[in-house]
């Protein structure tokens, strides 16, 4: 995984729940498409929700990652519903919290929510919900092989997961 839509896991609890923070800064490329100044005014930046969504999908492949301590491929498999009811600007933090409803061999279900932190006016505001299918790619059905390396928990999310210690359940399997 190439792009990151998390900075760091901040809450695990081992088989059952992941929190995981993004800070959004003006530093960002995607900030400037979205929305950049024009005739119509100002610059409005805002993260897209598709990049919300993904950091939700980040967040929860994780944990569901976790719990086979990372010896499958989790790829996600299905959005069940998803709703996104306002923005983050920069200078605000996102918080994903997500939870495992489901988890068998075939793959999980997830649950989250997505929450905002303004600085300027500090505490936390709900701005959605997530519900998530993750499948194992491994024991897909299609009798496809793929490589051994596990290419969904890359370099990147080893670097993530060594802030809470998730690392050494990667290491274990090494």
């Amino acid at each position: 995984m190439r792009w990151m839509w998390i900075d760091s896991v901040v809450e695990h609890e081992p088989g059952r729940r992941l929190v995981a923070v993004k800070n959004c800064s003006l530093a960002e490329e995607h900030l400037h498409d979205h929305f950049p100044a024009g005739p119509e005014g100002p610059a409005d930046p805002v993260m897209p929700a598709s990049l919300l969504l993904e950091g939700m999908a980040q967040t929860s492949g994780i944990l569901v990652g976790s719990l086979g301590g990372f010896r499958e491929k989790v790829v996600l498999a299905k959005i069940v519903s998803a709703s996104i009811e306002g923005e983050v600007r920069p200078g605000q933090t996102v918080r994903y919290d997500a939870v495992v409803e489901q988890h068998d061999a075939a793959g999980a279900a997830t649950k989250g929510v997505i929450d905002r932190w303004d600085h300027r006016r500090p505490g936390w505001v709900r701005l959605g919900a997530v519900e998530l299918v993750f499948s194992h790619l491994d024991r897909n059905r299609s009798g496809q092989k793929f490589p051994e390396e596990n290419f969904v928990f890359g370099e990147n999310f080893r670097t993530i997961l060594q802030t809470t210690g998730l690392d050494r359940l990667v290491s274990a399997r090494d």
